[in-house]
């Protein structure tokens, strides 16, 4: 039996969760799906996979809350639960895990499960750090930020800001600081730095070499050198995860998309109103048509001469059909366009979202700017130099063919599989007392 609890606060992550899900009970493998519910959850149902919900619920301000601690890492270091939350959540997760007979537990940003499943002796996998990780770390492959965390780094040398891009996810403790306090309660492991929260025992690596850079046996023979990491740690490629939802093309949007004039998909994701609004009329200034995946928000109010504006919509079908498209950072949209070979412009907030979009853009298929800019005329000719240039869609193309034939949600399964079967689901009792002293 194996778990999967998906923060239902992020398309991506509950997105993923489907298809591994899906790619699981296709090789014979029991699952359940729990979660602690968000704005995301319907599509486990539209997907057809039952799903406990745990106690307790996340509401609305809890997933903001959580949302806004993650945007403030490095900042101000905003705690992601209330501590009331944090124990209750455990105790659930633990209690589920016994009940259904868990070997291992997979998440998607869920952190309240590197806990439960130390409480319920199981191990864990992840796949939320994506590309960001250890050993990508360790070889220097990161970009220098253009969205750093704190505006003064940017007038720091080179150098000094590439040993703290490539250092700083291990000395930050803000983050995990209050998680820790919980696990120290419970007795059980505490995450000792940021970089341990991207990690697990099994860590799915959504990536293919030939993108990041990595040979795979180099990544499976991979080993923690450092004690802010637990010592279980252990990295398996994949192959790109992304979101393919089981909806169909809006009407109204097959109606935009079929009539002439070029596309740009504007999709960012995790943000505010408020920037959709700054941002679409900066898009739209570079001459092109524009349709806008509002995801959970309600800004019918930016429907225009040449906008259209739908819900959640089905990238993978729609992006293919733009010329380009705007988005933040996030590895699930960045890998849409790059499956897709739709050049885009990235707006990355953090370091992972950063090393994200360095990727295609390292592919010549991108151009990564700050999401401070995202109504300014920096963006307007990023967006118009997509549109011009057959450079990008020419390297978006060659980067289509990369991916093709990947799938990494069988990856995903298969990684679990083996983990699992290599006698990995025994008592984690050596591995907690060691994690414990890091």
């Amino acid at each position: 039996m194996i778990v999967l609890v998906p923060h239902c606060g992020f398309l991506s992550e509950t997105s993923r969760m489907i298809a591994i899900a899906r790619a699981l009970a296709a090789r014979g493998i029991q699952t359940s799906v729990a979660s602690h519910g968000g704005p995301y959850a319907h599509l486990l149902d539209e997907a057809g996979i039952a799903w406990t919900a745990l106690e307790p619920t996340m509401t609305e301000a809890e997933h903001r809350a959580f949302l806004d601690a993650l945007l403030s890492i490095g900042v101000d270091d905003r705690p992601f639960y209330e501590d009331a939350f944090m124990r209750r959540a455990i105790r659930a997760e633990a209690d589920h895990f016994r009940e259904v007979g868990a070997k291992l537990a997979v998440i998607g940003f869920n952190l309240t499960t590197y806990f439960s499943t130390r409480v319920a002796g199981i191990p864990l996998a992840a796949s939320h750090g994506g590309s960001f990780l250890p050993p990508v770390l360790e070889r220097g492959l990161c970009p220098l930020p253009v969205n750093p965390s704190k505006p003064e780094m940017a007038r720091l040398p080179k150098f000094v800001q590439r040993w703290l891009v490539h250092n700083a996810p291990y000395l930050l403790k803000g983050p995990t600081r209050h998680l820790n306090r919980i696990a120290e309660e419970l007795g059980v492991p505490k995450l000792a730095s940021f970089m341990a929260m991207m990690c697990a025992d099994l860590t799915l690596v959504t990536e293919i070499p030939e993108v990041l850079g990595i040979p795979r046996d180099e990544m499976a023979a991979w080993r923690p050198r450092s004690r802010k990491l637990w010592p279980s740690t252990r990295m398996r490629y994949v192959g790109p995860l992304y979101a393919k939802l089981d909806r169909p093309v809006p009407e109204h949007v097959e109606r935009f998309l079929g009539e002439p004039g070029k596309v740009v998909l504007v999709a960012p994701t995790s943000v505010s109103a408020s920037f959709l609004r700054t941002l679409v009329p900066a898009v739209r200034a570079a001459g092109a048509r524009v349709l806008v995946a509002a995801t959970i928000h309600d800004v019918g109010d930016l429907t225009a001469d040449g906008v259209v504006v739908a819900d959640v919509l089905p990238n993978h079908l729609v992006m293919p059909r733009v010329a380009a498209a705007v988005i933040m950072g996030g590895q699930g949209s960045v890998q849409t366009a790059m499956a897709s070979g739709t050049p885009f412009v990235g707006m990355p907030y953090h370091g992972e979202q950063e090393l994200n979009v360095a990727l295609a853009e390292r592919k010549g298929m991108a151009i990564r700017i700050s999401p401070k800019l995202a109504g300014e005329s920096d963006m307007t000719a990023a967006v118009r130099r997509l549109l011009e240039e057959p450079s990008f869609r020419e390297d978006a193309a060659r980067m289509r063919e990369l991916y093709a034939g990947t799938d990494g949600a069988a990856g995903a399964a298969d990684a679990i599989i083996d983990f699992v079967g290599a006698g990995r689901e025994s008592p984690l009792h050596e591995r907690s007392a060691t994690a414990a002293t890091a």
